[in-house]
């Protein structure tokens, strides 16, 4: 923990801040370029235990229409069956099984990622950016962190082959997570 909160002060119910929040991903495109994206519509709850992190949990839903990499023609193509399928899997779910303290200021979230109605389990270090009290009175956090999937973990196989050797879209993909989230009273 930061020197100036305590552990009793982050015990609460944390709700996510969508309009301060970023889940965002990347994919190599051509093996030769990064493109980013995000979804911008999600919703969340974190209960913090800040004695015993363990006792803490994690639930977040991401609508899967709100997908964005700021190209129309893309992001219809990642709603479509052949990534998304967002008619048949309009959402995207994690819900936490295991918060693991890793340093002062660390944490490991291990849950149930759902993609296309496969789930799988992943692990997101994630880092304690510290506590405000915002200026409408709310007392807010903010954590941030990283991990990589396999897109075909989760049944998401579409790709093309380039003349040149590789495919079209990379296997692994990068999740981002910016977190604010605010305090319940």
């Amino acid at each position: 923990m930061t020197a100036n909160v305590t552990h009793d002060q982050l015990t609460g119910t944390y709700t996510l801040d969508p309009t301060h929040s970023r889940l965002g991903f990347v994919a190599r495109h051509a093996m030769i370029t990064k493109v980013r994206g995000a979804f911008n519509a999600f919703e969340g709850t974190a209960r913090i235990d800040g004695e015993n992190p363990a006792a803490s949990s994690v639930e977040l839903t991401i609508e899967a229409t709100s997908i964005d990499t700021r190209n129309a023609d893309r992001d219809a193509h990642l709603r479509s069956n052949d990534f998304l399928a967002m008619d048949e899997y309009p959402t995207i779910t994690f819900v936490s099984t295991d918060i693991a303290r890793t340093g002062d200021d660390t944490f490991d979230v291990t849950g149930d990622l759902t993609i296309r109605g496969v789930t799988r389990q992943v692990t997101i270090p994630l880092t304690f950016e510290g506590q405000a009290v915002d200026p409408f009175g709310n007392v807010r956090v903010g954590f941030e962190g990283s991990t990589s999937i396999s897109r075909k973990d989760f049944g998401i196989t579409w790709n093309a082959a380039l003349e040149t050797g590789g495919v079209l879209v990379s296997d692994k993909i990068e999740l981002e997570f910016e977190i604010s989230a605010v305090k319940q009273a």
